[in-house]
């Protein structure tokens, strides 16, 4: 049933989100079939490990993302309606601020997209950056803030227009502890004077200490909601707690309590949010509900648990991938070594064939020739393995340079020296 009349400050009807693959068909499921529904002047946590679908509902019930099927109301009416939509204040996961702009300019600019007068955007401006801390910061650019100081102006933005209803997603994310109680105790504040506010959050104190209704995702399905007291109330027992007691009174305490007039508190013991919330999901994955979000694990991988292993447990594994031989298996030791000598054996005849093959076509040559002198065999050889030249030096150099110039200065070439020779020869 839709929230027609106003009854619910925001309420979901099967709404579901399938993010679709390149062919159309389902891949993931963000949320699937939610239906929530969170009363006027009520601080609800949206609670869930990542994947769960929580930011996806919240930009679902803003119109950032269109459902694919189902429906979202927000204060009685649509909430793709503007009407709606500027009476609703949104604080993201991240602060999206225009980093050139100081924090003055950044409220002042977002004060005009709501269209706030003049007057009422200077007073608000002056109250909202005393309230978040940061009125010695006005005309600094927001672009040197920390995460911690971007998280204030970004709920100073969310809060200009004096929305009816107020969402948070992670509002505490980066603020010191300071920062963390000024927050919870302005959402408490806030929530008196008649804020209905939707809280996300990873910080299960803070959302026990400020919620009045909590939901748990899982898989984008709501697994569990109800009050935060009787979720994490154990309804089976009952905790008594006193003032300190004497020996006597311990061993009859209702009685002695009575007689000495002691006060005594019962009530019922309560988990801590956060052991609630930690069974609440391990039990979803119990059951193996499907979801594409994050999972939870309760060991480590094996590398960050293993010991290092010694310096015989290293020398072993080398052995196994080298092939080492092994002590218990002498007859392979046996038939290697064999393999091995057989192989050098065969490797020598080899090269001994290679050195040998030279000397044969040398003999065969020479009984083709005739038996020339041992001159053109050394000439064969020396053609065949030239000798090394020693490099000479310079004085060598220089003195071959000298007798040649002072050979050529007296006319002694060698031309001449063939005439003379063969003029000797004729006579």
């Amino acid at each position: 049933m839709s929230d027609k009349n106003g009854q619910y400050a925001v309420e979901t009807v099967s709404l579901t989100k399938i993010f679709p693959d390149w062919w159309g068909r389902a891949k993931v499921i963000a949320v699937d079939d939610l239906n929530l529904q969170i009363k006027h002047n009520e601080v609800y946590g949206l609670l869930g490990p990542n994947g769960s679908g929580k930011t996806t509902t919240l930009k679902m019930l803003l119109s950032l993302l269109h459902p694919s099927k189902g429906m979202a109301f927000l204060l009685g009416g649509s909430s793709r309606d503007t009407n709606i939509s500027s009476r609703v204040g949104y604080l993201p996961e991240e602060s999206y601020l225009y980093k050139y702009l100081s924090a003055k300019e950044t409220l002042e600019f977002y004060g005009k997209i709501f269209g706030l007068p003049r007057s009422v955007r200077k007073s608000r401006i002056e109250s909202l950056l005393e309230m978040v801390g940061l009125a010695g910061m006005a005309n600094r650019p927001v672009g040197t803030f920390s995460k911690g100081m971007a998280r204030r102006i970004g709920l100073a933005q969310a809060l200009i227009n004096d929305p009816d209803l107020l969402i948070l997603d992670e509002p505490t994310s980066g603020m010191d502890p300071i920062g963390t109680r000024q927050m919870k105790d302005l959402i408490m504040k806030l929530a008196q004077r008649g804020k209905t506010i939707l809280l996300c959050s990873h910080l299960l104190a803070d959302v026990e200490d400020v919620c009045d209704r909590i939901g748990i995702m899982y898989g984008g399905k709501m697994h569990v909601e109800g009050e935060v007291n009787s979720l994490l109330q154990h309804r089976d027992e009952v905790q008594i707690k006193t003032g300190q007691l004497s020996e006597n009174a311990m061993s009859r305490i209702r009685e002695i309590v009575q007689q000495d007039q002691g006060e005594c508190e019962i009530e019922k013991p309560m988990d801590k949010l956060e052991e609630f919330f930690v069974r609440t999901v391990a039990e979803a994955q119990k059951a193996k509900q499907p979801t594409s979000g994050a999972v939870n694990s309760e060991s480590a991988t094996g590398f960050l648990t293993e010991e290092e292993k010694t310096e015989e447990e290293k020398e072993s594994v080398l052995d196994g991938l080298v092939g080492s031989k092994k002590p218990d298996q002498p007859k392979q030791q046996s038939e290697a070594e064999t393999t091995s000598a057989g192989s050098e054996t065969e490797q020598v005849s080899r090269e001994k064939d290679k050195s040998d093959k030279p000397a044969q076509k040398d003999a065969i040559l020479k009984d083709l020739t005739g038996g020339k002198s041992e001159q053109a065999e050394t000439e064969k050889v020396s053609k065949s393995k030239p000798e090394e030249v020693k490099p000479e030096s310079t004085e060598d150099i220089k003195d071959d340079l000298l007798r040649g110039l002072m050979d050529r200065g007296d006319g002694a070439t060698d031309k001449p020296k063939k005439d003379e020779q063969g003029g000797s020869s004729d006579a």
